[in-house]
């Protein structure tokens, strides 16, 4: 009761902010709900893909299976396909491959069983590994690329028998008369006996550009050919 038996009066303040409602727990566990379905439909696929994985792999590597019999012979048929093109390329490539490339022109050349000799001219292998660096190897010759001196080398296996002369010739615009004998060497025997013997030879020349180079015996049917490096031509820049 106020003074003088009046009752008090209660002012009521209109413009009071009201208290925040609290958000309904409805949407909340509506929300909630949606992402535990969702991560259940995004484990269930993982797992789907990896059950399917497994039972993919466990029938590739199942002895017999039509699918490792068709992986075992698309393999096969790939490496005989490489080894076919490695075989088809080595023919092709003349010189093979270097790992530290020479400075200067080089040439050594072996005797195979891929060689054809002549009557009197011999003939060097392709396919024994020859080495040809700035050097050519044409009509059984050695075509010099480049000018400067070079040493110059040859030797020969062969039966001695009768008369036998090998030599290293040189083929150039300068001389059209034929070829020039750079080195020779002559063996005679009596013909008694058929032991195998051997002819060096070696030189320095100054070699021109388109120069070739040959070797030339007096008859190829005596050349002693068990192994294809007791034949050998070459010659490189000094």
């Amino acid at each position: 009761m106020s003074k003088g038996g009046y009752p008090s009066v209660c002012v009521v303040d209109t413009h009071t902010t009201r208290p925040a409602v609290p958000p309904r727990l409805s949407q909340g566990r509506q929300r909630v709900g949606v992402a535990q379905t969702l991560l259940f439909v995004l484990v269930s696929v993982s797992l789907c893909g990896m059950a399917i994985e497994a039972c993919f792999i466990y029938r590739l590597y199942q002895p017999g299976s039509r699918i490792t019999g068709e992986a075992d012979l698309s393999y096969f048929a790939l490496q005989k396909q490489n080894i076919v093109a490695k075989t088809a390329t080595s023919k092709l490539i003349a010189a093979p491959t270097l790992d530290i490339p020479p400075s200067k022109p080089v040439a050594h050349l072996t005797d195979g069983q891929d060689v054809v000799h002549g009557p009197k001219i011999m003939a060097w292998s392709m396919d024994a590994a020859p080495l040809l660096h700035e050097m050519d190897y044409k009509g059984k010759s050695l075509v010099i690329q480049k000018e400067g001196y070079y040493s110059v080398y040859s030797k020969v296996s062969f039966l001695d028998v009768d008369v036998f002369y090998h030599s290293v010739n040189r083929r150039t615009e300068r001389y059209l008369g034929g070829s020039i004998p750079l080195l020779m060497s002559r063996r005679f025997s009596d013909g008694s006996s058929e032991l195998r013997s051997n002819s060096y030879l070696a030189g320095v020349f100054h070699l021109r550009k388109g120069d070739a180079l040959f070797v030339e015996v007096s008859n190829t049917s005596h050349i002693a050919r068990l192994k294809s490096y007791e034949n050998i031509f070459g010659a490189y820049m000094i």
